[in-house]
């Protein structure tokens, strides 16, 4: 596993954005683990956050595009954080654009905040977690009605590898329902792998009681390969 995934799982940990104990989904499923971006509260934080999207974005779709695209709400510090990131890492500079809940009639008007998105633009979208596809059926027609644009592929801080609508994660149903490439920082895998009975900062944050929860979930509800 690259260090980047191993410094951004200790990081959530840190963060208490990832967290264990007994938590109930928006889709009504009790999980022995939940992510919650929302505790990212700081310009220190938001930095390495950019910075380890940044990695996952390059690593995937590379840097040969134009706008990176963070639908509203949480996507809209996701996009700002990740094109400086991006800029400071790797000298190329990305456009940020997101959409607004409402459209606005006046100044700066439009649903769009940010860059303008152009003919010709190759768009990546930048998430929190996997989602069920709700998000994307939304953003898709946006980023599509602003021109002859190529939405190239998703990218999320964790992919939790449960199913989606179906019986595939959530992240594939998005590949094979839209064509779009997806990515995340780390898998939930990778997670475990990383924590398993292994003490971190004088703690096992995974040991064997945890594991089995995990793995009684996964049995439930893990997503086919």
């Amino acid at each position: 596993m690259e260090n980047y995934k191993k410094e951004f799982i200790e990081f959530m940990v840190d963060c208490q954005v990832l967290k264990f104990g007994d938590f109930v989904t928006k889709s009504g499923r009790k999980t022995p683990f939940f992510v919650n971006t929302g505790f990212y509260r700081t310009g220190a934080q938001l930095r390495r956050l950019g910075g380890y999207y940044a990695e996952a974005i390059k690593e995937k779709f590379g840097l040969d595009f134009d706008v990176l695209f963070g639908p509203a709400y949480k996507g809209i510090p996701l996009s700002v954080a990740a094109t400086i990131a991006i800029s400071e890492k790797y000298d190329t500079d990305i456009r940020y654009c997101s959409n607004r809940k409402e459209v606005k009639d006046h100044g700066d008007k439009g649903i769009l905040l940010g860059s303008p998105i152009n003919d010709g633009d190759k768009v990546v979208i930048i998430e929190d977690v996997t989602t069920a596809g709700t998000s994307i059926e939304e953003t898709l027609p946006i980023i599509k009605a602003q021109g002859d644009v190529t939405p190239m592929g998703l990218v999320v801080s964790v992919d939790r590898m449960e199913r989606g609508q179906g019986k595939k994660s959530a992240l594939k149903e998005i590949e094979e329902k839209y064509g779009l490439k997806t990515t995340a920082i780390v898998t939930m895998a990778e997670i475990i792998e990383h924590l398993y009975n292994r003490e971190y900062k004088g703690k096992v944050i995974i040991d064997d009681q945890l594991k089995a929860a995990i793995d009684a979930y996964y049995e439930q509800y893990g997503a086919e390969e």
